[in-house]
Protein backbone atom coordinates (compact mmCIF):
# COMPACT_ATOMS: atom_id res chain seq x y z
CA UNK A 1 0.00 0.00 0.00
CA UNK A 2 2.97 2.37 0.09
CA UNK A 3 3.41 3.45 -3.57
CA UNK A 4 -0.50 4.27 -3.36
CA UNK A 5 0.05 7.21 -0.66
CA UNK A 6 2.84 9.08 -3.14
CA UNK A 7 0.07 8.86 -6.10
CA UNK A 8 -2.12 10.40 -3.54
CA UNK A 9 0.81 12.93 -3.14
CA UNK A 10 0.70 13.70 -6.43
CA UNK A 11 -2.91 13.34 -7.24
CA UNK A 12 -4.31 15.77 -5.76
CA UNK A 13 -2.07 18.83 -6.30
CA UNK A 14 -2.79 17.68 -10.54
CA UNK A 15 -6.27 18.02 -9.62
CA UNK A 16 -6.24 20.94 -8.04
CA UNK A 17 -3.79 22.32 -11.26
CA UNK A 18 -6.92 21.20 -13.20
CA UNK A 19 -10.21 22.61 -11.74
CA UNK A 20 -8.69 25.61 -11.31
CA UNK A 21 -8.40 26.18 -15.28
CA UNK A 22 -12.08 24.33 -15.09
CA UNK A 23 -11.05 21.09 -16.85
CA UNK A 24 -13.51 19.20 -14.74
CA UNK A 25 -14.89 16.78 -17.48
CA UNK A 26 -11.11 15.64 -18.18
CA UNK A 27 -10.45 14.52 -14.07
CA UNK A 28 -14.21 12.48 -14.36
CA UNK A 29 -13.12 10.70 -17.87
CA UNK A 30 -10.05 10.07 -16.17
CA UNK A 31 -11.52 9.07 -12.94
CA UNK A 32 -14.44 7.07 -15.03
CA UNK A 33 -11.47 4.34 -16.68
CA UNK A 34 -10.04 4.60 -13.51
CA UNK A 35 -13.66 2.89 -11.68
CA UNK A 36 -14.20 0.80 -14.27
CA UNK A 37 -9.97 -0.88 -14.62
CA UNK A 38 -10.49 -1.11 -11.16
CA UNK A 39 -13.64 -3.30 -10.98
CA UNK A 40 -12.71 -5.10 -13.74
CA UNK A 41 -8.94 -6.22 -12.18
CA UNK A 42 -10.44 -6.42 -9.15
CA UNK A 43 -12.81 -9.08 -9.68
CA UNK A 44 -9.85 -10.58 -11.76
CA UNK A 45 -7.24 -10.46 -9.04
CA UNK A 46 -9.26 -11.29 -6.37
CA UNK A 47 -11.62 -13.72 -6.95
CA UNK A 48 -10.63 -15.34 -10.12
CA UNK A 49 -6.94 -15.62 -9.42
CA UNK A 50 -7.77 -15.56 -6.03
CA UNK A 51 -5.05 -13.20 -4.52
CA UNK A 52 -7.23 -11.89 -1.72
CA UNK A 53 -6.04 -8.75 0.13
CA UNK A 54 -2.59 -8.53 -2.04
CA UNK A 55 -4.76 -8.66 -5.38
CA UNK A 56 -6.51 -5.86 -3.76
CA UNK A 57 -3.32 -3.85 -2.23
CA UNK A 58 -2.14 -4.51 -6.69
CA UNK A 59 -5.18 -2.74 -7.66
CA UNK A 60 -5.36 0.26 -5.63
CA UNK A 61 -2.28 0.87 -6.14
CA UNK A 62 -2.28 0.35 -9.93
CA UNK A 63 -5.41 2.22 -10.50
CA UNK A 64 -4.15 5.72 -8.38
CA UNK A 65 -1.15 5.52 -10.33
CA UNK A 66 -3.39 5.76 -13.68
CA UNK A 67 -5.41 8.92 -12.51
CA UNK A 68 -1.57 10.40 -11.76
CA UNK A 69 0.22 9.21 -15.23
CA UNK A 70 -3.59 9.93 -17.40
CA UNK A 71 -3.52 13.68 -15.64
CA UNK A 72 0.50 14.23 -16.17
CA UNK A 73 0.09 12.84 -20.00
CA UNK A 74 -2.52 15.21 -20.71
CA UNK A 75 -1.29 18.39 -19.15
CA UNK A 76 2.32 17.76 -20.74
CA UNK A 77 0.66 17.16 -24.02
CA UNK A 78 -0.14 21.17 -23.89
CA UNK A 79 -3.66 20.99 -23.46
CA UNK A 80 -3.43 23.55 -20.85
CA UNK A 81 -2.12 26.25 -23.03
CA UNK A 82 0.06 28.85 -21.51
CA UNK A 83 -0.85 27.13 -18.02
CA UNK A 84 2.18 25.00 -18.30
CA UNK A 85 5.23 26.26 -20.05
CA UNK A 86 6.51 23.66 -18.82
CA UNK A 87 9.35 22.81 -15.41
CA UNK A 88 12.08 25.04 -14.51
CA UNK A 89 14.06 25.49 -11.36
CA UNK A 90 12.16 28.74 -10.77
CA UNK A 91 9.29 26.51 -9.78
CA UNK A 92 11.35 26.11 -6.21
CA UNK A 93 11.91 30.31 -5.78
CA UNK A 94 9.59 31.37 -2.85
CA UNK A 95 8.79 27.48 -1.63
CA UNK A 96 8.80 27.75 1.68
CA UNK A 97 6.26 30.80 1.61
CA UNK A 98 3.78 27.90 -0.34
CA UNK A 99 4.75 25.18 1.89
CA UNK A 100 3.88 27.01 5.02
CA UNK A 101 0.26 27.67 3.17
CA UNK A 102 0.24 23.84 2.47
CA UNK A 103 1.31 23.05 5.75
CA UNK A 104 -1.71 24.88 7.02
CA UNK A 105 -4.49 23.50 4.44
CA UNK A 106 -3.12 19.81 5.74
CA UNK A 107 -3.48 20.59 9.39
CA UNK A 108 -7.08 22.15 9.07
CA UNK A 109 -8.05 19.07 6.61
CA UNK A 110 -6.62 16.54 9.30
CA UNK A 111 -8.26 18.57 12.56
CA UNK A 112 -11.52 18.21 10.64
CA UNK A 113 -11.31 14.07 9.51
CA UNK A 114 -9.50 13.34 13.35
CA UNK A 115 -12.52 15.10 14.67
CA UNK A 116 -15.49 12.82 13.41
CA UNK A 117 -13.17 9.87 13.52
CA UNK A 118 -12.89 10.16 17.06
CA UNK A 119 -16.82 9.94 17.24
CA UNK A 120 -16.39 5.77 16.46
CA UNK A 121 -13.42 6.03 19.13
CA UNK A 122 -15.47 7.36 22.12
CA UNK A 123 -18.36 5.05 21.28
CA UNK A 124 -16.25 2.07 21.95
CA UNK A 125 -16.09 3.06 25.40
CA UNK A 126 -19.81 2.84 26.16
CA UNK A 127 -21.87 0.18 27.87
CA UNK A 128 -22.94 -1.78 25.16
CA UNK A 129 -20.28 -0.73 23.09
CA UNK A 130 -20.96 -3.23 19.60
CA UNK A 131 -24.35 -1.79 19.21
CA UNK A 132 -23.17 1.62 19.84
CA UNK A 133 -20.15 1.24 17.21
CA UNK A 134 -22.27 -0.83 14.79
CA UNK A 135 -24.86 2.24 14.81
CA UNK A 136 -22.55 4.82 14.83
CA UNK A 137 -20.57 2.99 11.40
CA UNK A 138 -24.10 2.96 9.78
CA UNK A 139 -24.70 6.53 10.45
CA UNK A 140 -21.36 7.68 9.64
CA UNK A 141 -22.15 5.78 6.72
CA UNK A 142 -24.60 7.75 5.43
CA UNK A 143 -23.18 11.16 6.01
CA UNK A 144 -20.14 9.47 3.74
CA UNK A 145 -22.88 9.59 0.80
CA UNK A 146 -24.21 13.22 1.67
CA UNK A 147 -20.91 14.28 2.10
CA UNK A 148 -19.68 13.83 -1.58
CA UNK A 149 -22.27 16.41 -2.55
CA UNK A 150 -20.65 18.95 0.10
CA UNK A 151 -16.87 17.77 -1.46
CA UNK A 152 -18.65 18.90 -4.98
CA UNK A 153 -19.29 22.36 -3.72
CA UNK A 154 -15.78 22.66 -1.54
CA UNK A 155 -13.54 21.93 -5.12
CA UNK A 156 -15.84 24.37 -6.76
CA UNK A 157 -16.18 27.05 -4.41
CA UNK A 158 -12.00 26.85 -3.45
CA UNK A 159 -11.33 27.20 -7.33
CA UNK A 160 -13.79 29.55 -7.90
CA UNK A 161 -12.92 32.42 -5.47
CA UNK A 162 -9.14 31.89 -5.67
CA UNK A 163 -10.32 32.21 -9.45
CA UNK A 164 -11.93 35.76 -9.06
CA UNK A 165 -9.48 37.50 -6.57
CA UNK A 166 -6.51 36.40 -9.10
CA UNK A 167 -8.53 37.99 -11.46
CA UNK A 168 -9.37 40.56 -9.47
CA UNK A 169 -12.89 40.47 -9.00
CA UNK A 170 -14.05 40.96 -5.70
CA UNK A 171 -17.29 41.50 -6.26
CA UNK A 172 -17.76 38.19 -8.13
CA UNK A 173 -16.00 36.19 -5.79
CA UNK A 174 -18.75 37.78 -3.08
CA UNK A 175 -21.30 36.62 -5.43
CA UNK A 176 -19.67 33.12 -5.14
CA UNK A 177 -19.90 32.57 -1.87
CA UNK A 178 -23.27 33.90 -0.93
CA UNK A 179 -24.62 31.63 -3.86
CA UNK A 180 -22.46 28.30 -3.16
CA UNK A 181 -23.55 28.33 0.44
CA UNK A 182 -27.35 29.07 -0.25
CA UNK A 183 -27.41 25.82 -2.84
CA UNK A 184 -25.25 23.97 -0.36
CA UNK A 185 -27.41 24.70 2.80
CA UNK A 186 -30.69 24.02 0.58
CA UNK A 187 -28.82 20.74 -0.68
CA UNK A 188 -28.06 19.91 3.01
CA UNK A 189 -32.04 20.26 4.24
CA UNK A 190 -33.34 18.52 1.25
CA UNK A 191 -31.04 15.54 1.74
CA UNK A 192 -32.19 15.36 5.41
CA UNK A 193 -35.67 15.67 4.99
CA UNK A 194 -35.33 12.87 2.68
CA UNK A 195 -33.72 11.07 5.83
CA UNK A 196 -36.35 12.05 8.16
CA UNK A 197 -39.01 10.83 6.21
CA UNK A 198 -37.38 7.65 5.19
CA UNK A 199 -36.52 7.38 9.23
CA UNK A 200 -38.23 3.75 10.07
CA UNK A 201 -37.29 2.08 6.69
CA UNK A 202 -33.54 2.67 6.13
CA UNK A 203 -32.06 1.15 8.92
CA UNK A 204 -33.10 -2.57 8.50
CA UNK A 205 -31.20 -2.17 4.18
CA UNK A 206 -27.83 -2.18 6.99
CA UNK A 207 -28.37 -4.65 9.76
CA UNK A 208 -31.01 -7.19 11.14
CA UNK A 209 -29.92 -6.56 14.69
CA UNK A 210 -32.98 -4.70 15.74
CA UNK A 211 -31.14 -3.24 18.88
CA UNK A 212 -28.96 -1.47 16.39
CA UNK A 213 -31.50 -1.21 13.85
CA UNK A 214 -33.43 1.26 17.08
CA UNK A 215 -30.34 2.94 17.71
CA UNK A 216 -30.05 4.53 14.46
CA UNK A 217 -33.63 5.44 14.21
CA UNK A 218 -32.88 7.76 17.34
CA UNK A 219 -29.99 8.85 15.79
CA UNK A 220 -31.57 9.74 12.94
CA UNK A 221 -32.85 13.04 13.84
CA UNK A 222 -29.09 14.31 15.07
CA UNK A 223 -27.46 12.88 11.57
CA UNK A 224 -29.84 14.95 9.82
CA UNK A 225 -28.98 18.00 11.45
CA UNK A 226 -25.15 16.95 11.32
CA UNK A 227 -25.71 16.39 7.04
CA UNK A 228 -27.36 19.90 6.66
CA UNK A 229 -24.47 21.53 8.84
CA UNK A 230 -21.98 19.41 7.02
CA UNK A 231 -23.13 20.32 3.70
CA UNK A 232 -22.72 24.13 4.47
CA UNK A 233 -19.36 23.64 6.48
CA UNK A 234 -17.04 22.22 3.75
CA UNK A 235 -18.30 24.64 1.62
CA UNK A 236 -17.15 27.48 3.80
CA UNK A 237 -13.66 25.31 4.19
CA UNK A 238 -13.59 25.72 0.44
CA UNK A 239 -14.25 29.43 0.54
CA UNK A 240 -11.10 29.34 3.34
CA UNK A 241 -9.08 27.44 1.10
CA UNK A 242 -9.65 29.37 -1.91
CA UNK A 243 -8.69 32.81 0.05
CA UNK A 244 -5.77 31.43 1.63
CA UNK A 245 -7.33 31.29 5.25
CA UNK A 246 -6.16 27.80 6.24
CA UNK A 247 -3.61 29.11 9.07
CA UNK A 248 -6.59 30.68 10.84
CA UNK A 249 -9.36 27.76 10.18
CA UNK A 250 -6.65 25.28 11.60
CA UNK A 251 -6.42 27.26 15.00
CA UNK A 252 -10.54 28.16 15.02
CA UNK A 253 -10.80 24.21 14.59
CA UNK A 254 -8.56 23.39 17.40
CA UNK A 255 -10.50 25.76 19.61
CA UNK A 256 -13.99 24.79 18.33
CA UNK A 257 -13.74 21.02 17.85
CA UNK A 258 -10.86 19.67 20.67
CA UNK A 259 -11.34 22.31 23.25
CA UNK A 260 -15.60 22.83 22.91
CA UNK A 261 -16.83 19.77 20.67
CA UNK A 262 -15.18 17.08 22.16
CA UNK A 263 -15.14 17.61 26.16
CA UNK A 264 -18.95 18.25 25.65
CA UNK A 265 -19.73 15.28 23.94
CA UNK A 266 -17.99 13.07 26.85
CA UNK A 267 -19.37 14.94 29.57
CA UNK A 268 -22.88 14.27 27.72
CA UNK A 269 -21.83 10.56 27.07
CA UNK A 270 -20.24 9.49 29.78
CA UNK A 271 -20.46 11.93 33.26
CA UNK A 272 -24.38 12.94 32.07
CA UNK A 273 -24.58 8.90 30.78
CA UNK A 274 -26.54 10.22 27.62
CA UNK A 275 -24.45 7.13 25.83
CA UNK A 276 -23.93 7.80 21.77
CA UNK A 277 -26.25 10.44 21.74
CA UNK A 278 -24.51 12.85 23.70
CA UNK A 279 -21.13 12.42 22.46
CA UNK A 280 -22.30 12.97 19.05
CA UNK A 281 -24.36 15.77 20.00
CA UNK A 282 -20.97 17.41 21.90
CA UNK A 283 -19.37 17.18 18.32
CA UNK A 284 -22.11 18.34 16.01
CA UNK A 285 -22.05 21.68 18.69
CA UNK A 286 -18.54 21.52 17.87
CA UNK A 287 -19.09 21.63 13.86
CA UNK A 288 -21.82 23.88 14.78
CA UNK A 289 -19.71 26.74 16.49
CA UNK A 290 -17.01 26.46 13.54
CA UNK A 291 -19.45 27.17 11.02
CA UNK A 292 -20.48 29.70 12.83
CA UNK A 293 -17.45 31.57 13.29
CA UNK A 294 -16.59 30.74 9.58
CA UNK A 295 -19.94 32.37 8.38
CA UNK A 296 -18.64 35.86 10.99
CA UNK A 297 -15.00 35.88 9.16
CA UNK A 298 -16.74 35.59 5.64
CA UNK A 299 -19.69 38.57 6.59
CA UNK A 300 -16.46 40.41 8.14
CA UNK A 301 -14.08 40.09 4.67
CA UNK A 302 -12.92 42.66 2.70
CA UNK A 303 -12.76 41.18 -0.94
CA UNK A 304 -11.08 44.40 -2.02
CA UNK A 305 -7.93 43.53 0.25
CA UNK A 306 -8.35 39.57 -0.59
CA UNK A 307 -7.77 40.68 -3.81
CA UNK A 308 -4.36 42.76 -2.93
CA UNK A 309 -2.82 39.69 -0.78
CA UNK A 310 -4.12 37.49 -3.47
CA UNK A 311 -1.76 39.58 -5.92
CA UNK A 312 1.11 39.66 -3.98
CA UNK A 313 1.10 36.08 -3.51
CA UNK A 314 1.06 36.03 -7.82
CA UNK A 315 3.70 38.33 -7.64
CA UNK A 316 5.66 36.09 -5.39
CA UNK A 317 4.94 32.97 -7.04
CA UNK A 318 4.19 33.62 -10.34
CA UNK A 319 7.33 35.50 -11.34
CA UNK A 320 7.12 38.44 -13.18
CA UNK A 321 4.46 37.28 -15.82
CA UNK A 322 2.04 36.52 -13.01
CA UNK A 323 2.79 39.88 -11.63
CA UNK A 324 2.13 41.55 -14.71
CA UNK A 325 -1.27 39.97 -15.87
CA UNK A 326 -2.66 40.68 -12.45
CA UNK A 327 -1.75 44.02 -13.01
CA UNK A 328 -3.43 43.96 -16.05
CA UNK A 329 -6.57 41.86 -14.66
CA UNK A 330 -6.86 44.80 -11.38
CA UNK A 331 -6.25 47.79 -14.36
CA UNK A 332 -9.21 46.60 -15.96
Amino acid sequence: MIPQLFAYALNFPIQKFLQAQSKIMVTAVIAGFALVGHTLFSWLLMLKLRWGLVGAAVVLNSSWWFLVVAKLVYIFSGACGEAWSGFSMKAFQNLWEFVKLSFASAVMLCLEIWYFMALILFAGYLKNAEVAVDAIAICMNIQGWTVMVAIGFNAAISVRVSNELGAGHPRSAKFSVIVASITSLLSGIFLSMILLVCRSWYPPFFTNNEQVQQLVYHLTPILATTIVIGCLQPTLSGVAIGAGWQAYVAYVNIACYYLFGIPIGLILGFFFDIGVKGIWFGMLAGTTVQTGVLIMMILRTNWNKEVSLVGHRIKQWGGDSGAKENDEDLIN
